[in-house]
């Protein structure tokens, strides 16, 4: 698990070592007139130099939205997430980690969905490192681990819903609110491990595989026809049950049961025909 790291101020440790120097320098200054004088100016300057490059081996610098993870000798010893000139344990290696969001587009996948039929479907995911710690150490690569694991989530998603629902009821991979969240839940359980938090995920594209999109297309339009004639037929009838009842509540006509009949039919062929209709005018009677 991630923590913060030992750390000092940059500044103050850079202030701290030129003190230091100029302190150095003036004892030396004041012993310059002593017999060891030279042994103690080489002394004192190694031992500076050796402090110093030691020093600076702790020194730190984070960019905003990113974060150092500090080990020590292969160690874990803790993370650095605020911005600026940071100082830590000496001698100690530095990885930087981003903690910036990004995005990851999946390739287009040919899956077969539930009902065997193949698509092709794509999906956008939104992540962010939460887990310094963990997406260095738990995995070899936290970026290719979210691809991954990613293509994984959308294939197994594809394989669970239908590409269209038929029956009422029942998701479908077109149902893109219901199919995001489950894949957004879907992927933040993957990748936890990792410590990567899944902001959002939604599908980019989605179609029928090319070797069935023609046959596709015919029965989506059959659909939409069949859909489109039960509606005009369920208009017609109650524009013609309008026209029967005000007929006989205004008494313009008397009707027997075979002439509304005819009636009814006659409307029925105007409304529902796909055709203009063609007026005859009926010289004789209904029963000759």
């Amino acid at each position: 698990m991630e923590r913060s790291a030992f750390r000092l101020p940059g500044f103050l440790v850079i202030a701290a070592l030129v003190a230091l120097a100029a302190a150095v320098s003036t004892v030396l200054i004041l012993l310059a007139g002593a017999s060891d004088a030279v042994l103690w100016i080489v002394v004192a300057s190694v031992s500076y130099a050796v402090l110093a490059v030691v020093t600076t081996t702790g020194f730190v610098i984070v960019n905003p939205n990113n974060a150092k993870v500090v080990q020590f000798f292969g160690r874990y010893v803790g993370t650095i997430r605020d911005a600026g000139l940071h100082w830590t344990w000496p001698l100690t290696a530095h990885r930087q980690v981003t903690l910036r969001v990004r995005n990851f587009e999946t390739a287009r996948l040919k899956v077969s969905d539930a009902d065997g039929n193949p698509v092709e479907i794509a999906a956008v995911v939104v992540w962010r490192v939460v887990d310094s710690a963990k997406a260095v150490f738990a995995v070899d690569n936290h970026v290719e681990y979210v691809s991954v694991q990613a293509e994984a989530a959308v294939r197994h998603l594809a394989t669970s819903y239908p590409y269209e629902a038929h029956d009422s009821g029942r998701a479908s991979l077109r149902d893109s609110l219901a199919v995001s969240d489950e894949l957004t839940q879907e992927l933040r359980e993957r990748v936890e491990l990792a410590g990567v938090e899944v902001l959002e995920s939604r599908t980019t594209h989605l179609a029928y595989a090319p070797e069935i999109a023609q046959a596709m297309l015919a029965r989506q339009q059959a659909n939409a026809m069949v859909a489109a004639r039960f509606k005009i037929v369920e208009g017609a009838v109650g524009m013609v049950s309008n026209a029967l009842e005000r007929l006989s509540v205004e008494h313009i006509v008397e009707l027997d049961e075979e002439r509304k009949a005819q009636m009814v039919a006659n409307l029925l062929v105007v409304l529902c025909g796909d055709r203009a209709a063609q007026p005859v005018v009926n010289a004789g009677s209904l029963y000759s």
